[in-house]
């Protein structure tokens, strides 16, 4: 995944030690848990805005903090978006009012920071620290927060207090930190949880019986989303015609009933749902002919709604990470493939421990020239398997796509008599 944007001005020598710095920091071992995070918020004197709402759950919490943030900016609230991971640029994790973190933020932030002997901390609490120590100081009346992994022993658990807590869905993944079924993801899940808080949730099945338990206990008013139930329907304004695909429209049902809880008019939760959509979230680019979809799917049910979205046929350039559950998430993306090439999402990291006769082209820039060149006339190309495969690929992308345009401009333009 890269740290910086291609095209983006020269980052300083400064900022890229900084991320450096950051980047290398790990939790060495030490057990997940949000009392690391509170002393860290300790040591560096961070409190969290006076409003926050908190965003877990399997898949669509970028979006759906994505949407939240454009909803409350739209009421006029100042508000701070925490997301997580980036695609290419760092900066995409902290916005502030619409705008990424500064560099010179980042900077600072970091000298900081190294200044403390204790407690040692890790690459995400520490992004999440500077994340609350941005906020504050550009004096932030709210924050949405995205949890990076699970919800009771998440870094983003010391974020309190919250108004609204969004519980996304359930389905497998992290099954080696949360647990290897859904009942034990979602009781870590409903681990964010606040005695009397609000949640809003799309959970289902044995997923949903764990948030419901959980909630009563401890007096959260759940709301579950459920086909014509007005909370979620989004405004008739033509803002649900934004969402291009099933994952989209899913996560603005979501946030159209956070943000009517929050106590937001309509017209605000029409802009939010409008939001634009995150880098490598069902992203599309036209190249050579082609329709190439980057869609950051990192597990079966995201492929699973990934694949239902796209008619068969499509060349399919497949990696994922080694934690995660591959060749899973590959057979929900494969059934609809004509071929399927695997590449490596981070380098040196294999997607699948054994290939089983499939083409393996290690390099994924590689990988995406092949399955372009490969591709039929007018047949769709899907990079798909994590956001970390979408990072590497995505500025080649983004260069052949304007190329593309380039050219057909240029075609079209016509000829001087």
């Amino acid at each position: 995944m890269s740290h910086a944007r291609s095209g983006a001005p020269a980052a300083s020598p400064d900022y890229r030690r900084s991320l450096a710095w950051l980047f290398a920091q790990r939790r060495a071992g030490a057990p997940r848990d949000p009392a690391r995070m509170h002393a860290l918020m300790r040591a560096l004197e961070l409190t969290p805005p006076p409003n926050a709402v908190h965003v877990v759950g399997t898949n669509g919490k970028g979006t759906v903090t994505a949407m939240l943030d454009a909803g409350l900016r739209a009421a006029g609230a100042r508000c701070g978006r925490f997301v997580s991971p980036h695609v290419e640029d760092f900066r995409e994790r902290i916005m502030l009012d619409g705008e990424p973190v500064s560099r010179d933020s980042v900077r600072r932030f970091v000298a900081r920071a190294q200044s403390l002997s204790e407690p040692r901390a890790a690459f995400f609490e520490l992004t999440l620290a500077l994340a609350l120590w941005a906020f504050t100081r550009r004096r932030l009346e709210w924050g949405v927060f995205e949890a990076g992994v699970g919800g009771a022993r998440d870094a983003t658990r010391a974020v309190d207090p919250v108004a609204l807590v969004v519980l996304t869905n359930v389905s497998l993944d992290h099954v080696q930190t949360l647990g290897a079924d859904v009942g034990s993801i979602a009781r870590d899940k409903a681990g964010a949880f606040r005695p009397g808080v609000p949640v809003v949730t799309a959970a289902e099945g044995a997923a949903l019986s764990v948030v419901a338990r959980t909630a009563a206990r401890l007096g959260c008013p759940l709301h579950v989303d459920a086909p014509g139930d007005p909370l979620f329907e989004p405004p008739h304004t033509g803002a649900a015609g934004t969402a291009p695909d099933r994952a989209r429209a899913c996560n603005a049902r979501l946030a159209a009933a956070a943000l009517r809880l929050l106590g937001l008019p309509e017209a605000a939760v029409a802009r939010g749902l409008a939001a634009p959509p995150l880098p490598a979230r069902g992203e599309r680019f036209r190249i050579g002919g082609h329709d190439v979809v980057l869609d950051g799917a990192h597990d079966p049910a995201a492929a699973a709604l990934l694949a239902s979205a796209l008619p068969p046929g499509y060349v399919l350039v497949f990696g994922a990470l080694r934690r995660k559950l591959g060749a899973a998430t590959l057979a929900a993306l494969e059934a609809g493939a004509d071929r399927v090439i695997v590449t490596e999402a981070v380098a040196g990291e294999p997607a699948l421990p054994d290939p089983a006769g499939r083409a393996v082209i290690e390099d994924p820039l590689t990988a995406v020239r092949l399955a372009l060149g490969q591709a039929s006339a007018g047949q769709p190309v899907v990079i798909a398997g994590s956001l970390y495969l979408a990072g590497r690929v995505r500025p080649l992308l983004r260069r052949m796509a304007r190329t593309a345009a380039q050219t057909t401009t240029a075609e079209l333009r016509p000829a001087r008599p």
